[in-house]
């Protein structure tokens, strides 16, 4: 399958995530993007405002990455027995969407970052990077990388205009023109770094 990507770069602003509450009134989520744009999207990026101890949703055929962006810690416990802390700072866990999971508040409300992607559509990588002078990076045909700001504040020296970020704020960057794509980010902070690539066809 051919990825999705988003036709050019852009930084999405936090005061601009549309925010919704959940049905179970149990918390929000803030999405910041989905592609395709559509029900049915190979790759989604969230914000979950956790408040209360709550089931997870299913999500049969999906992979996803939790990272804990503020709050003293969210306890993950899975329906095979298996359980997992997310503590101070951003600590994260990868797990299938099809595992039925509960989540309990270590101490008080959290809010978590949340990436979501079909795994026969395409594949993911998620990293905690600190940001110390200028960070550049190269997408290959096909990727779409992911900057989201998590401490500090950076702008983009690569002559293309997408100016600076902030705390909260993530940029998208695919290949452009089906070529391989310099960005270069000037700054001081912290980041979470993602790759988005199409998933390698298995061999025959």
């Amino acid at each position: 399958m051919t990825l999705s990507s988003p036709p050019s770069s852009s930084v999405l602003r936090a005061s601009g995530y549309a925010r919704m509450r959940w049905k179970n009134g149990a918390g929000w989520t803030s999405e910041i993007l989905r592609v395709p744009d559509a029900d049915d999207w190979d790759w989604r990026l969230s914000i979950a405002e956790i408040e209360t101890d709550a089931p997870f949703s299913a999500f049969p055929g999906v992979e996803r990455e939790l990272v804990l962006l503020s709050g003293n810690g969210l306890r993950l416990r899975f329906d095979d027995g298996a359980s997992h802390e997310l503590l101070p700072p951003h600590d994260k866990l990868r797990f299938a969407g099809e595992r039925t999971a509960f989540g309990e508040l270590v101490d008080g409300p959290t809010r978590d970052f949340n990436l979501m992607w079909k795994r026969d559509a395409v594949d993911a990588q998620l990293w905690r990077r600190p940001l110390v002078g200028t960070v550049v990076v190269f997408a290959d045909p096909g990727e779409t990388w992911i900057v989201h700001m998590l401490a500090g504040q950076a702008r983009f020296v690569d002559g293309s205009g997408l100016g600076e970020m902030g705390i909260g704020d993530t940029a998208v960057l695919p290949a452009v023109d089906g070529a391989r794509t310099r960005h270069a980010l000037d700054g001081g902070g912290e980041a979470l770094l993602i790759r988005i690539s199409p998933r390698l066809a298995a061999s025959d």
